[in-house]
């Protein structure tokens, strides 16, 4: 792999506009995007993403930052965002990659400690012999099942699996992984006590000065904050919460557009059209006809 002059910041490798999923996490096989690119994805990195790879059988020549590695089979890679990684996968790799939207990641890292959405760089896990990783290699492959498929509880079966995945590598984290996370600093504090403000109460349109007095710090500073941290305003990332909503609803749900406009608190179905087409390219029943296809 060339060193990197000029590194490309993807939402997924190869894609600059985000993906038509209804979700924040989004879960392919490695050989799903490696063998479009022959086997090789060239350095490049994520804003607002952390990814999780996990290497069941085959192997991998790994660029992370300006470091090189090799992973082998049952071998897991974490990493966050902005971190420069590439790939190169020998031709019979196997496994499966995870990427999650860091709201997403806080929200179902709640409870069981934060270590991973403080991890300023790569960490590679190995697998044992031993009935947890035998359990962890289950889940993945019970996550990729799910997230290709429509059954009820869908969302809510996927969470379940992460954070179960997310428990089992925070038991086998390393001490180096761990002391990194430590002293948290106050504006991170501030960020993800915005993520949570919006997770609760999206639908409610308040303004951006209404969580930045809830959290204790002016709107600018909240602004500040929100791009250090993944890259966009405090307004977009409202926005994103209630697009993903939006397209949960279109996709999975029968409902009207009229109906998905009114549970997400918008007064007028009309507006909530402009909005979602402003912000996606596509009107909500153009997008629910096209992820539709995709399934």
């Amino acid at each position: 792999m060339s060193p990197v002059t000029d590194v490309p910041v993807y939402k997924l490798y190869g894609e600059f506009e985000q993906w038509l999923m209804p979700d924040m996490v989004h879960c392919e096989t490695i050989a799903a995007r490696s063998e479009l690119h022959d086997w090789q994805i060239d350095p490049h990195q994520h804003h607002g993403l952390f990814q999780i790879l996990y290497l069941k059988s085959g192997s991998a020549k790994i660029r992370l930052d300006d470091r090189h590695h090799d992973l082998g089979a049952d071998g897991i890679l974490l990493v966050p965002q902005m971190c420069i990684h590439g790939f190169k996968f020998s031709r019979d790799a196997d496994g499966h990659v995870i990427t999650l939207a860091y709201p997403l990641l806080g929200k179902i890292s709640h409870g069981i400690g934060d270590w991973l959405t403080r991890l300023g760089s790569p960490h590679i896990h190995r697998l044992a012999d031993d009935d947890e990783s035998a359990c962890l290699k289950t889940a993945f492959r019970a996550l990729d099942i799910e997230y290709k498929g429509n059954a009820p509880h869908r969302n809510l079966l996927m969470e379940s699996l992460l954070q179960a995945i997310l428990i089992w590598l925070g038991r086998t984290a390393s001490p180096a992984a761990r002391a990194q996370t430590k002293g948290i600093n106050r504006g991170e504090e501030h960020f993800a006590h915005f993520c949570a403000m919006i997770e609760e109460d999206y639908a409610r349109h308040f303004p951006v000065a209404h969580y930045a007095h809830r959290t204790g710090i002016t709107p600018a500073h909240l602004n500040v904050l929100c791009r250090q941290a993944v890259g966009q305003s405090a307004l977009a990332l409202i926005h994103e919460r209630l697009l993903l909503e939006a397209k949960r609803k279109l996709v999975y749900t029968s409902m009207t557009v009229s109906v998905v406009s009114d549970t997400l608190g918008f007064s007028d179905p009309a507006y909530f059209t402009r909005f979602f087409k402003r912000q996606i390219g596509l009107s909500p029943k153009d997008f629910r006809n096209q992820a539709k296809s995709l399934y």
